[in-house]
């Protein structure tokens, strides 16, 4: 078995680690602190909730320590890039463990925060800098951070990032870093723009595997469930009074569906947040805190949540959206069953996400059981537009998003706020907004067919 002292750990850092959970490596610290400790740069491809951040942190802090002398104004010594503002504090927040007793100084940056605080903060300079790669560019542009004599690049969820269209702020980025330097980039995946990225960015790098990429959690309970994206509310609230009192994360796919969501959960008695990235700060890091202690039953979240957010309690996951990136549905999954537990994760599938459904599957190499309704007929799925398609048009047999189902047109639904029974839509109203960023009426004089909404980088 092996321990962190025979990883060769400073000591400091390792009393630190006698006060936190982490009583032995997980196979990703094992086998990636080693290499990192020599200098090597590195390649790491692991599932959610394997450790990454103490594979990359714990051996950068060891080095650093070493150096003996706080870092100059402005300067920064490790540079630590993550997508989300969520993951950046995650990230923060466990190096920050690490360093306690320690004179090494761990900074963070992200957007929606005061950028003239995160300038006063970085005048000093850091030994880590933590940082979305929006807001570093902000302060890059300012002459508040200096990034001349940063030794160590760290690029977490590289996927994700890519995902996200960060490509060209890392290569602006990577223009203030010395080209003498060591790299480690961290992804869930492998896709073949991740190989791009470290053949650009890494030197030689060592490649670390410890898990086939899109391989889910074994003590997560999956099922997907085929239902009518008009009905997917009322179903998601059947399935959160089946287990009161127990943690739920709900995923929608844009800011404002999700927005929508979480309101009228609201009104039918759930003690629900959102977090998107229509939210402040402040806000999304109140919502979790609240949620995190237990003061809030179900969470609604874009896939700003899919990363990096470790919350034990949570117990059931439903995708009330499937995602458009099939890999975002394994990490999705993956924040519930943390630390041994186990969860549950439902998925909701309209006829217009039978392709994502497919793709996720193919990802998961292994098809999710039905737990409730039948898969669409190819007819129905024909006729449901898809994001981006039927822009003004109407599919054959019915309105948008409402197509036949055996032989009969469906009845268009408004859900009631006051938790009421739904409302028939009466003629001639304007096209009902489905939940979870659906269909939004067009614009213009008179009734419109209902226009698709395009796909939208996640929250």
């Amino acid at each position: 078995m092996t321990t962190f002292a025979e990883l060769g750990l400073s000591p400091k850092l390792l009393k630190a680690l006698e006060k936190t959970n982490l009583k032995e490596p997980t196979p990703i610290q094992a086998q990636s602190i080693p290499h990192i400790m020599k200098g090597r740069d590195l390649m790491g491809l692991a599932q959610t909730g394997t450790g990454k951040t103490a594979a990359f942190g714990l051996p950068l802090l060891h080095r650093i320590l070493d150096i003996g002398h706080p870092p100059a104004p402005r300067t920064v010594r490790a540079l630590i890039l993550a997508p989300t503002r969520e993951l950046v504090t995650q990230i923060h927040d466990n190096l920050t463990v690490f360093t306690k007793g320690t004179p090494a100084k761990v900074i963070m940056v992200v957007g929606g925060a005061s950028l003239n605080r995160q300038a006063m903060n970085l005048a000093r300079g850091a030994d880590v800098l933590v940082a979305t790669p929006g807001r570093l560019i902000d302060l890059l542009e300012r002459g508040d951070v200096d990034l001349q004599a940063t030794g160590y690049l760290v690029l977490d969820e590289a996927d994700h990032m890519l995902d996200m269209g960060f490509i060209h702020a890392l290569r602006r980025i990577a223009k203030h870093i010395p080209v003498k330097r060591q790299t480690l980039l961290f992804s869930a995946t492998m896709p073949k723009d991740i190989e791009e990225i470290a053949d650009t960015y890494l030197r030689d790098p060592i490649r670390v595997q410890v898990a086939p990429p899109g391989k889910p959690i074994e003590k997560i309970v999956q099922g997907v469930h085929f239902i009518p994206n008009g009905d997917k509310a009322r179903l998601l609230e059947e399935y959160l009074k089946k287990h009161p009192g127990e943690q739920a994360l709900v995923f929608g796919r844009t800011k404002h569906g999700s927005e929508k969501l979480a309101k009228l959960l609201a009104t039918w008695g759930f003690k629900v947040g959102s977090i998107h990235g229509n939210k402040s700060q402040n806000q999304r890091d109140r919502t979790l805190t609240e949620f995190r202690n237990g003061e809030l039953d179900v969470l609604v979240a874009t896939d700003v949540a899919a990363r990096g957010i470790d919350i034990p309690g949570v117990r059931h996951v439903y995708n009330h959206d499937l995602p458009n990136v099939p890999e975002n549905y394994v990490h999705r999954i993956g924040r519930t069953a943390r630390a041994g537990a186990e969860g549950t994760a439902v998925a909701f599938c309209a006829p217009a996400e039978m392709d994502e459904l497919r793709a996720i599957e193919k990802v998961m190499k292994k098809p999710i059981p039905v737990i409730g309704g039948a898969p669409w007929s190819a007819e129905m799925v024909a006729a449901a537009p898809k994001p981006g398609q039927n822009r003004g048009q109407r599919p054959a047999g019915g309105r948008p998003g409402q197509p036949k189902a055996q032989g009969q047109a469906q009845k268009s639904f408004v859900p009631r706020g006051d938790g009421g029974k739904p409302q028939a839509k009466p003629q001639g109203a304007k096209p009902a907004r489905p939940m979870g960023g659906g269909q939004s009426p067009s614009r213009g004089t008179g009734p419109k067919p209902a226009r698709p909404q395009q796909n939208r980088r996640p929250g």
